[in-house]
């Protein structure tokens, strides 16, 4: 008898799991926030239960707690003085592990169920989630609602497909029947089950809290494991609102809510302990190479799941549309300030210049034409607010500063009066040229809105320095411009063998640096950049064991 969390959402998984098998459009959140798909007072309601959140300790009832902290401070200048609970690390595991024979009894059907109704109630809590990404992360309104929200959403739905689509790959029993000549066969009756790994820790970022957190915490969840979310010091209250959201539908179904649990710290020393403990098994980390490494060096044994740094690129070698090429680079570069581990980074551009209908543009002109169509694009304040959002930290702002130090600057960056919150830092991105030579300049990861126009000494040289940085130091996109299919199939080849993710002349509404829940694998796990796919079943798969018991019959 199959569960009747996981009857309810069946319509929902099995879109999930056809999006997935064909990799096509499909989500099952509604990206907009429409007052006749979220309800009339939704942006209303959310609004109040994130303001009633400002100023209070955030109730969780978790195990081991004692006393609380606060770390967030808003990109927005908002006052947040949020309070979390500081639980004790070993009480949360060992409540983590005591729920798990629990968690493995209801099944497969019972766990997609479950983390299926987790994410129907989020997505009901949209437009709270949402004000809490934006006012914590800096992301503009727009991008925290569909990218905090609704695609967060999706990539959870995604991460729980796949672990259904592999748990149920896995037989519950059957009867083993070997021939033996004219001797009786032999018989045996087998059982398999499927058990979680161990407690998952998931490490958040700061600035996608939920895009790049419910991934881990759902794939952990749906195969079976224990999940502690750690969320990043200055962007919790999004983790937390979600995770008082898994713990009340567990509970609410008669199981352990400390299944799903948070650890808020601000100290690295004691995360690294909680990631070393023995009883941890599995770990989601989005961020920085220093603590990635250090992941990758000291948690041997265990399996770890990291998206770091990265220098993405992009190759110009021609295009039959340069206006539109412009337009598409500019809001590429613009998108939250650059704070994404998408944004382009290097674009190389041939010292002889690029092909267009309208003749050949020189490399100085493409660099200032770029320029220009950045410029042009943020112009106006609203538009430039929405799309930029805030910095959201110091480190960030230093290396907008810093930046001319590295090229000639070619755009520099402004600062934007935020006609809402005055103490926004907005800013634009800094444009520099340099040439390909310069690599201590942009052949390192310089995250914010800094980017570089890169002289190369022709399409093959860069197409050859493309493929050796993202091979060197890993990327999550590159993109070209090129009207001649020799170059696309040189591109091509050189993309296969360095795994990264292509994009071919976008000129319209996609842009390079957005990634699709179903359709689009996020990283392929074959460069520095990350170590996994986010999502495939690779994702999923090394979290769970199949245990099995067998007798004669």
């Amino acid at each position: 008898m199959s569960h009747p969390l996981f009857d309810k959402h069946r319509a929902t998984l099995d879109g999930a799991l056809n999006a997935i098998r064909t990799r096509g459009y499909w989500s099952a959140y509604p990206e907009m926030p429409s007052p006749k798909v979220y309800g009339e007072t939704a942006q209303e309601d959310g609004k109040k239960a994130f303001d009633a959140c400002l100023g209070q300790t955030f109730s969780l009832n978790q195990p081991g707690q004692s006393g609380s902290v606060a770390t967030e401070a808003s990109p927005y200048g908002v006052a947040l003085n949020v309070s979390y609970p500081k639980c004790d690390a070993q009480a949360l595991i060992d409540a983590g592990l005591a729920a798990m024979p629990g968690w493995q009894k209801i099944g497969a059907e019972g766990r997609a169920g479950v983390c299926l109704e987790i994410l129907d109630r989020i997505n009901k809590k949209s437009f709270e989630v949402a004000t809490a990404v934006m006012m914590t992360t800096g992301q503009g309104w727009m991008m925290a609602f569909q990218a905090g929200g609704p695609h967060a959403q999706d990539r959870g739905l995604e991460a729980v497909a796949y672990a259904y689509k592999e748990q149920a790959e896995v037989p519950a029993e059957t009867t083993w029947e070997k021939p033996q000549g004219k001797n009786p066969p032999l018989v045996m009756k087998k059982h398999f089950e499927v058990v979680g790994r161990g407690v998952a820790l998931v490490v958040g970022c700061g600035t996608f809290p939920t895009w790049n957190t419910y991934p881990g915490l759902f794939a952990a969840l749906a195969t079976g494991n224990a999940v502690v979310v750690k969320p990043h010091p200055n962007a919790i209250l999004p983790a937390a609102i979600s995770v008082r959201i898994a713990r009340e539908v567990l509970a609410e179904n008669g199981l352990d809510a400390n299944l799903v649990t948070m650890f808020v710290t601000d100290v690295p020393a004691e995360t690294q302990a909680l990631a070393k403990h023995p009883a941890v098994q599995s770990i989601d980390f989005t961020g920085g190479n220093a603590f990635g490494n250090w992941l990758y060096e000291n948690c041997r044994g265990k399996q770890v799941y990291a998206e770091l740094a990265g220098v993405n690129n992009i190759v110009i070698d021609s295009t039959d549309n340069y206006k539109a090429m412009l337009r598409n680079l500019a809001f590429t570069l613009s998108l939250y300030a650059g704070q994404m581990c998408t944004t382009t980074q290097a674009i190389f551009v041939p010292a002889g210049g690029v092909d267009t209908p309208d003749g050949k543009v020189p490399f100085d002109q493409v660099a200032a034409d770029l320029g220009a169509a950045v410029d042009k694009f943020l112009s106006d304040p609203a538009v430039a607010t929405a799309v930029l959002g805030a910095i959201r930290s110091p480190e960030t702002l230093a290396r907008i500063e810093s930046a001319p130090k590295w090229g000639e600057v070619v755009l520099a960056s402004k600062k934007i009066d935020h006609p809402e919150f005055p103490k926004a830092e907005v800013r634009t991105p800094v444009l520099l040229k340099c040439d390909a030579s310069n690599e201590a300049a942009w052949m390192e990861e310089r995250f914010g809105p800094i980017a570089f126009v890169v002289k190369v000494v022709d399409t093959a040289a860069a197409i050859a320095l493309s493929e050796r940085v993202v091979n060197t130091h890993g990327a999550l996109t590159v993109g070209l411009y090129s009207t001649r299919q020799d170059v696309i199939d040189a591109m091509t080849a050189a993309t296969m063998r360095s795994k990264v993710a292509l994009s071919i002349n976008l000129t319209g509404g996609v842009f390079v640096n957005q990634s699709a829940a179903y359709s689009d694998y996020h990283g392929t796990g074959g460069n520095p950049a990350a170590n996994a796919s986010y999502a495939d079943s690779a994702f999923v798969a090394n979290r769970f064991r199949v245990v099995q018991r067998r007798y004669h019959v």
